[in-house]
C-alpha cells in the first residue's frame, strides 16, 4: 500500500485508512467481534496502517475491539480516535462535552480500550459550543506534552475554529465527510488546510455505501440503522441520485475498476494529503476498497467526471437537520 503523509507532520500513513465505526455501530447489529478482530487484522497484513475509531462508536465497545485487533502490531500503525461526548450510567449519549476536566478524565478510558500508553491522534468529535476552542486545544497540548497524546485533530470543524485551534496547537489532521457527493471541504476547508499545512482525513468516502452502486433503489435498511434518518437516503433522494453512480460506473467500465474504486481514487487524486478512511465489514470489500489506491486518473479523467458531476445536483441533506447545526463552526 503507497504511503501518504498527513499535511506537514510527518505522520506517514497507508494511502486509504479503515473506518471501524461500522463494525460495531450505526449500520445495523454490530457483526461478530472475532470476525471483525481477523478482518483489522487482515487489513494490517494488506497494508493499511491508519485506523479510525471513536469512544462513541458503541459507546466503547469499537475502541475495545480496534485495541484488541491491533495489539499485535502497535508499532506498526496509527491509531486515531476521538473525544467529545458525554454519556449517561446506561451509556446513552447526554450531548457534546469537551471541558477540560472532561478530556483529561475521558483519555485515560480511550487509552485504557485501546491498549496503549499514547493514543496516536486524538480528534475533537464535534466542535463544542460551549467551550473555547483554545480551552480544547490548550487541554490536548497538555496532553501531548504528557506523553499520553501525539498528534491533535478536529472533525466536522469551520475554518475559523480550525485557526483558532491550531494557533494553540498545531493540528494534524481535520476529519469530515467528503466524496464526489458531499464536496462541502472544497469551498474553505481544504484550503485552509492546505495553507496551514495540515492533513485532511475523508470518512464516509462511499457516501456511507451508495457511491458502491451496490444500495437498490428500493432497498431498506435495519431499524437501528443510521442511514434511515438521512434525508439523501430517503427512496426518493436515491432515485434521483443514481445518476452519480452511472457517472462512477461508467468511468469504472474505462479503468476496468468498480465504481467503489474510482469514488476513492477520485478522492486520493485531489491532494496528496488527502487520506480516506472507508469502513466495511468484508474482506472483499476490503480489498476492492485497497485496489483504488492502484487506479490511475488522468487529467482527462478528472475533467470528465469533473463536467459530468457539475450537471447532477444531489437530493437530500447528507445528515438530519440536528446533527449539522453540530457541523461546520
Amino acid at each position: 500500500m503507497k504511503k501518504r503523509t498527513l499535511g506537514t507532520s510527518h505522520v506517514a500513513v497507508s494511502a486509504l485508512g479503515l473506518g471501524c465505526m461500522g463494525m460495531s455501530h450505526a449500520y445495523g447489529p454490530a457483526s461478530n467481534k472475532q470476525e471483525m478482530i481477523a478482518l483489522i487484522r487482515a487489513a494490517v497484513e494488506r497494508g493499511i496502517t491508519f485506523f479510525d475509531t471513536a469512544e462513541s462508536y458503541g459507546p466503547y465497545v469499537n475502541e475495545e475491539l480496534v485495541g484488541e485487533a491491533l495489539a499485535p502490531y502497535r508499532r506498526h500503525v496509527v491509531i486515531a480516535t476521538k473525544f467529545g461526548w458525554h454519556f449517561g450510567p446506561s451509556r446513552e449519549r447526554l450531548g457534546l462535552s469537551s471541558q477540560p476536566e472532561h478530556i483529561k478524565h475521558v483519555v485515560e478510558g480511550s487509552l485504557k480500550r485501546l491498549r496503549v500508553e499514547t493514543i496516536d491522534l486524538y480528534f475533537q468529535h464535534r466542535v463544542d459550543p460551549e467551550v473555547p476552542i483554545e480551552d480544547v486545544a490548550g487541554t490536548v497540548k497538555e496532553l501531548i506534552e504528557a506523553g499520553k497524546v501525539k498528534h491533535f485533530g478536529l472533525s466536522e470543524a469551520g475554518v475559523q475554529t480550525i485557526r483558532r485551534a491550531h494557533a494553540v496547537q498545531p493540528l494534524t489532521a481535520v476529519q469530515s465527510e467528503y466524496s464526489l457527493w458531499t464536496r462541502d471541504p472544497e469551498a474553505d476547508v481544504l484550503p485552509t488546510c492546505e495553507e496551514l499545512g495540515i492533513g485532511f482525513v475523508a470518512f464516509s468516502p462511499l457516501g456511507s455505501g451508495f457511491l458502491t452502486g451496490r444500495i437498490a433503489p428500493a432497498a431498506t435498511f435495519d431499524l437501528s440503522d443510521i442511514r434511515n434518518t438521512y434525508p439523501r437516503f430517503t427512496p426518493e433522494a436515491r432515485a434521483a441520485n443514481q445518476a452519480l453512480v452511472d457517472l462512477l460506473d461508467r468511468i469504472a467500465s474505462q479503468k476496468q475498476a468498480t465504481p467503489a474504486q474510482i469514488a476513492l481514487a477520485w478522492l486520493l487524486a485531489q491532494k496528496p494529503w488527502i487520506v480516506p478512511i472507508p469502513g466495511t465489514r468484508k474482506l472483499s470489500r476490503l480489498q476492492e476498497n485497497m485496489g483504488a489506491a492502484d487506479v490511475e486518473l488522468n487529467s482527462d479523467d478528472l475533467d470528465e467526471i469533473e463536467r459530468a458531476a457539475s450537471q447532477i445536483k444531489v437530493q437530500g441533506a447528507r445528515l438530519p437537520e440536528h446533527m449539522l447545526n453540530m457541523t461546520g463552526r
